[in-house]
């Protein structure tokens, strides 16, 4: 991937291979005339409601972040924006797994989808896409405590552990959503998908640390909001981005509750609007609930819970020795004490070793292909933890005949082997590799032959800690270069490229102030031709309202509109809230 674009942007550039393989490019091109009026008409909605009832200053916060009203942001410029306050930004392909999500927010770069949504789900998109993520997420970033609380969510988010079923989870998310917005898609297949979805959500079972934790996210980052429960202010970008909710979320049958731990008993439900909402007096309180509960993940806590939750994943998790040394890989297998401590863990398949989560040299997932088990603990009768032993102690340990060293592990565990070599990280031996060695729990039964080879012993007393993913992903990862490909290229007919050229002369005369006088025949066209389209008869009408001379103009588009709000269901709203930001201008945008 030579041609990998950083945009100038020190947060960009900082990123590892395993999420630069997310990325694609905007192509700013492919944003249709038509897309840009649905950008400009859902950030004048915003603007107009947003301005009474957001947190922050909504223009200021957007004008930081290299945003306009006028038309879809341009990568480059809001990484110019972004990067004065130490942020980036970069384009992908609607969902990516939540994991890389998150470490993107740890690496404060924030991800945008890089398409729009269509004219026909102009209110709410069940797919991400460009106005929720920059103009839900962008405008509030400009505020320090706020981002702080975004990049530590990253942080703590990367290391959740999940379920199986989270996986399940995202797949059918990212399909429906997909299906959703795709143009040619029949309603079986959708009701299909929205059955499967709904099928996995009721069967999700005990929710896994990164459920509990998407629920915190959705609380805060999407649904949040901020102040007092009796005048609140948003700052949810869920909220922030759709036009219908950000209204009717004040409304009193949605009920305000304070954000505290109790909120992650709270499940929510991405398909329907909101039942209660949570209001954080300070973005302090934000970091705080997520700091106590992070104290209750296995990435701080270890042990055998901990070893439970990678078994549970059934996909790559790490195990950190109290000496320092991680095990990657999928985690099938533990021994337990009478105790409750843990004695011996295993891996299946490709699995790789590494310190301060860089992969130790020879110890990758092709050497370790079948997998690794290591016993945990001390050994029988020891004064000191096997980790803190020189080297010297170590070969004496159980020395006995024949340059042997045994061990007995108090579990019981005995290893019998050649001692060929030690490995040493800070003062710490954490690697003991044997040759002809034999491995037996006290019961007899054998956890290693010496026919299998070599045996490289972990060195730990305990698990301290546990998470998802490699310890080094770069270096566990298939990096596969995902970024030509996917965005599917719609081929628009005669007729729609020629409601695009109508849309885009509307616009040329809006910006140059020229030409007014053509709007009778651009709407003559539209009356005849796309009596489907209602968006384009009010940028028309907003151009002549204003100038007050195009009175015989004005009366006929409004009257074709109202005509048209009252007939079509579908755009009744949408008609009335354009003419309502029409009588209402949002001209003084800029002077806030």
């Amino acid at each position: 991937m030579s041609h990998f674009n950083d945009f100038n942007n020190a947060q960009v550039a900082k990123l590892p291979n395993h999420l630069k393989q997310f990325i694609v490019d905007q192509n700013y091109e492919k944003y249709t005339p038509i897309d840009q009026a649905v950008w400009r008409y859902v950030m004048r909605q915003n603007y107009s409601y947003l301005k009474n009832v957001a947190y922050y200053p909504y223009i200021k916060g957007l004008q930081r972040a290299g945003l306009s009203i006028e038309h879809i942001p341009d990568l480059q410029t809001m990484n110019n924006n972004l990067g004065k306050i130490g942020w980036g930004a970069v384009t992908v392909d609607g969902f990516i797994p939540p994991a890389a999500f998150m470490e993107y927010q740890a690496y404060r770069v924030l991800v945008i989808a890089a398409d729009i949504r269509q004219i026909n789900h102009i209110e709410y998109t069940p797919a991400p896409d460009i106005i929720h993520e920059s103009a839900g997420h962008a405008p509030i970033i400009a505020d320090t405590d706020y981002n702080n609380y975004l990049s530590y969510f990253g942080s703590i988010g990367a290391k959740a552990m999940f379920s199986a079923k989270d996986f399940e989870l995202y797949e059918a998310i990212r399909k429906l959503s997909i299906l959703k917005e795709a143009v040619d898609t029949n309603e079986y297949d959708i009701a299909k998908a929205e059955k499967e979805l709904r099928y996995i959500n009721e069967n999700m079972g005990e929710p896994s640390e990164m459920a509990l934790l998407g629920r915190l996210h959705w609380w805060t980052v999407e649904y949040g909001l901020i102040g007092s429960l009796e005048e609140p202010k948003i700052y949810g970008a869920g909220l922030l981005s759709s036009i219908g909710e950000s209204a009717s979320c004040m409304n009193t049958e949605v009920k305000k509750l304070w954000y505290n731990k109790d909120t992650i008993n709270y499940a929510y439900d991405i398909t329907k609007t909101q039942p209660q909402l949570f209001v954080t007096a300070t973005f302090q309180n934000l970091i705080d609930v997520l700091e106590e509960f992070a104290d209750t993940m296995a990435f701080r806590k270890g042990g055998t819970e901990s070893i439970m939750k990678a078994i549970a994943c059934k996909n790559v998790a790490t195990a950190v020795y109290s000496s320092g040394l991680q095990v990657s890989g999928v985690f099938t297998d533990l021994g337990v004490s009478p105790n409750d401590d843990i004695t011996f863990i295993k891996t299946t398949g490709p699995s790789a070793l590494a310190f301060n989560n860089k992969q130790l040299p020879k110890h990758g997932k092709n050497y370790h292909a079948d997998g690794f088990s290591s016993p945990v603990g001390k050994l029988k009768d020891a004064e000191k933890l096997l980790e803190d032993y020189t080297n010297e102690e170590i070969k004496t340990s159980g020395y006995y005949a024949g340059g042997r060293t045994q061990m007995i592990f108090e579990s019981g565990i005995k290893v019998d082997g050649k001692l060929e070599n030690i490995l040493r990280e800070s003062g710490k031996a954490i690697l003991i590799t044997f040759s002809d060695c034999t491995v037996t729990e006290s019961n007899g039964n054998i956890l290693f032959k010496p026919e299998w080879g070599i045996y490289d012993m972990a060195v730990g007393a305990e698990i301290i800690s546990v998470f998802n993913g490699a310890a080094d992903k770069d270096a566990y990862e298939e990096i596969t270069l995902i970024s030509e490909a996917k965005t599917h290229k719609i081929v628009y007919d005669e007729k729609t490229l020629k409601l695009h050229n109508l849309y885009e002369e509307v616009r040329t005369i809006r910006e140059s102030g020229n030409n007014i006088d053509k709007l009778t025949s651009i709407f003559e066209k539209l009356k005849t031709n796309h009596r489907q389209d209602w968006l384009c008869a009010l940028e028309i009408l907003e151009l002549v309202y204003h100038k007050k001379i195009y009175h015989q103009l004005e009366k006929e588009l409004l009257v074709y509109l109202e005509i048209k709000a009252g007939r079509e269901a579908e755009h009744t709203k949408l008609i009335n809230d354009g003419l309502h930001v029409i009588k209402n201008p949002v001209s003084q945008l800029i002077s806030e």
